[in-house]
């Protein structure tokens, strides 16, 4: 029954804030949808403390429901319990709970409330059934079910413009994915003649050597169909190619941003590749195919992460690159390293977007960094919170004696890569070091630009309307003022960036606490040598003798991460501190490149000129010549034409005198008597 209530609680809240909350007080919605969220969370946390210290954590199937039967098609509603799902409900729960505390505060002004906490809490139904899920149409389900509940997240401010395209666009860019996903299921079904994911994982190793027609010819059946699989997940977790939708999300709330890029929407990919493993394992190609996108992705976002202004972005392009850690880890094997990346990743990066709302909460909702400085004064505890998180990604820890959360999976996947052997599994260590350093830069870039130097509130527009709002509540007589008066000249000193309010400092600091020691806590379970095959119980492939061979791989690879973490703080402390001209002097001497990588390396550009604006036009096309031109003109428009030519022809016939009547019945009377004499003479 427990786990019903886990999975079934965030349907009841959303029911009741989509139903009712127009009809109750706003609050009422925000604590009801909290507190079934919050049992949710205290209940998988018990759920996972069961699998971690049980002596023999085996799995357990839920029944729900017969949800359908066609044929030799049978799917049942079911809940599969085990220890990855364990992990997950964790993971899921307690964001999204915290996410719904933090809203409170954040959201207290917005007159969409019960909505908004309505749509969280469906968001969170839907993942939760994707990570219980025990056949691939169940995983379906709350695959779509995501999906359309981050649609309407991101796109919650519906009357702005950049909110509903951002919206629109994530919910085309996943359905590309979803086809691919979609292809692997109709495919895995045809193989397995299931699709019950315990009966599929038993079957995928006997299938080697196996061939599969698709696209006119015969392919590795286990490879046509995971890379299928893994073209969901690319969309699904914005792995290059199909990842951007993932920036532009940042248009919804920032707690939306917490919620999608922390520990759900972009996380299902990793867990569906994780929860296949045996399927993967069997086929090498696309093993190799999931360790190259993840490597790539890694290296693209954390190179356009450093040029970025959006303190929002910044971080949405560091969840990209962190999601690019776990594919490759999973792609050399390390899948346990890549499930311990994602449940530390929760943590730090949901602390991150947070701290960061926190930020623009105190800034009047300005997002640029160029406009911050300072604020480490102002907003205290937020800074500390900013902190862990900052350490946590950068991987801050010396050896395994102590170390934040980032410091620890980090590590484990890189040296994983590295012990793979394979020159791929290689190329990825050293993409991974590679973007190790770039993310400590733009990270602690971020962290000077908003808390230290000298206070830059003064060029902020949206500090001047503040001002501006200010005089007007004050003054009767601002309203004369110019509008356009220069504030920054008279006065955004005396603006002070307030601390947000304890509904939203709270969740920050127990993720900070799990910033700071989840990575210790947790590392034995996950990837310990004598752990992990006891936790994880035939949940996920757990190679042991990848892991043996990290242990043995050389010290300067070891220390690498460590290294280039400590090169990219010096790096940015000296650019953004020591010699704050250094960065613009840069940039114009690499301006072509700085553009490249400024401008996304152009990826929606190039997919605006080749699907965007065909597709645009097409549309137009067939709206003008195909709508209008035959369809509208010789469909309704067409019968609308007839009919009042008909009703023009039929008016002149009304002339209004009597002789022309009688006229008309004579000649009516002589063709019916004519019609019924030529009847009679045949």
């Amino acid at each position: 029954m427990m786990y019903e209530i886990i999975v079934f609680l965030p349907l009841l809240g959303f029911l009741f804030a989509g139903l009712w909350g127009a009809n109750v007080e706003p609050r009422t919605s925000e604590l009801v949808t909290t507190i079934f969220l919050g049992l949710s969370c205290l209940l998988s946390w018990f759920a996972f403390f069961g699998f971690a210290w049980s002596a023999d954590p085996h799995a357990l199937v839920v029944p729900v429901a017969n949800w359908f039967t066609s044929g030799k098609l049978a799917v049942d509603w079911a809940l599969r319990i085990d220890t990855l799902t364990a992990v997950m409900l964790v993971v899921v729960t307690t964001v999204s709970f915290l996410v719904h505390m933090y809203s409170i505060g954040y959201m207290h002004e917005d007159d969409g409330r019960p909505r908004f906490f309505a749509y969280l809490s469906l968001f969170t139904f839907a993942m939760l059934m994707l990570v219980t899920a025990n056949n691939l149409v169940q995983m379906f389900f709350g695959w779509e079910g995501v999906g359309l509940a981050s649609y309407l997240l991101i796109g919650f401010w519906f009357k702005k413009p950049s909110a509903c395209a951002a919206a629109i666009k994530a919910f085309v860019v996943n359905r590309v994915g979803d086809l691919g996903f979609m292809l692997g299921i109709f495919g895995t079904f045809l193989v397995f003649g299931t699709v019950s994911i315990p009966a599929i994982l038993a079957a995928a190793p006997h299938m080697g050597g196996s061939t599969i027609g698709f696209l006119g010819h015969r392919f590795d059946t286990m490879t046509v169909l995971c890379i299928l699989l893994f073209i969901g997940a690319m969309g699904k977790s914005a792995q290059l190619g199909l990842h951007t939708w993932l920036p532009d999300a940042m248009e919804g709330p920032t707690p939306v941003s917490a919620l999608i890029h922390a520990a759900t929407m972009v996380t299902a990919g990793v867990f569906m590749v994780c929860r296949l493993s045996p399927m993967f394992v069997a086929s090498p190609t696309a093993m190799h195919f999931v360790t190259f996108i993840g490597a790539a992705t890694c290296f693209f976002a954390a190179t356009v992460g450093t040029t970025q202004w959006d303190i929002k972005r910044v971080i949405a392009y560091s969840t990209c690159s962190q999601l690019g850690y776990m594919f490759f880890a999973a792609g050399v094997g390390a899948f346990n390293a890549a499930m311990f990346h994602l449940f530390t990743h929760a943590f730090f990066k949901a602390l991150l977007f947070l701290g960061a709302g926190s930020v623009i909460h105190a800034m009047h909702h300005e997002q640029d960094m160029r406009f911050y400085g300072g604020l480490r004064k102002e907003i205290p505890l937020t800074f500390w919170a900013m902190m862990a998180g900052t350490l946590a990604i950068t991987g801050v820890g010396i050896a395994d004696v102590a170390g934040f959360a980032g410091f620890y999976s980090k590590d484990a996947i890189i040296e994983a890569a590295w012990a793979s052997g394979t020159p791929l599994g290689q190329f990825a260590s050293v993409t991974g070091i590679i973007a190790a350093l770039l993310t400590s830069f733009y990270s602690w870039r971020l962290v000077f630009l908003t808390f230290f130097g000298a206070p830059r509130w003064a060029g902020s527009e949206h500090i001047r309307h503040a001002l501006h709002d200010a005089h007007g509540a004050h003054d009767p007589d601002a309203a004369h003022h110019d509008a356009h008066h220069d504030h920054a000249a008279t006065g955004t000193a005396g603006y002070h960036p307030h601390e947000s309010p304890v509904s939203m400092l709270i969740p920050l600091g127990v993720l900070a606490a799990g910033a700071v020691f989840a990575g210790m806590v947790f590392n034995h379970w996950f990837v310990g040598l004598s752990g992990a095959a006891p936790f994880w119980n035939g949940a996920l492939v757990v190679n042991r003798e990848l892991a043996e061979a990290a242990e043995a791989i050389p010290l300067y690879v070891k220390w690498a991460p460590f290294a280039v973490m400590l090169l990219g703080f010096v790096t940015a402390w000296y650019a953004y501190m020591r010699n704050p001209k250094l960065p613009a002097a840069v940039v114009e001497q690499i301006g072509v490149i700085y553009d490249f990588v400024f401008h996304k390396w152009y990826f929606d550009e190039l997919y605006d000129v080749i699907f965007v604006r065909p597709a645009f036009w097409i549309g137009r096309k067939l709206w003008k010549l195909g709508d209008i031109g035959v369809i509208d003109r010789f469909g309704p428009n067409g019968a609308a034409w007839v009919v009042g030519k008909g009703s023009e022809g039929a008016r002149k016939l009304q002339s209004g005198y009597l002789t022309s009547y009688a006229l008309v019945m004579l000649l009516g009377l002589v063709a019916a008597v004519t019609w019924t004499m030529g009847g009679v003479v045949r």
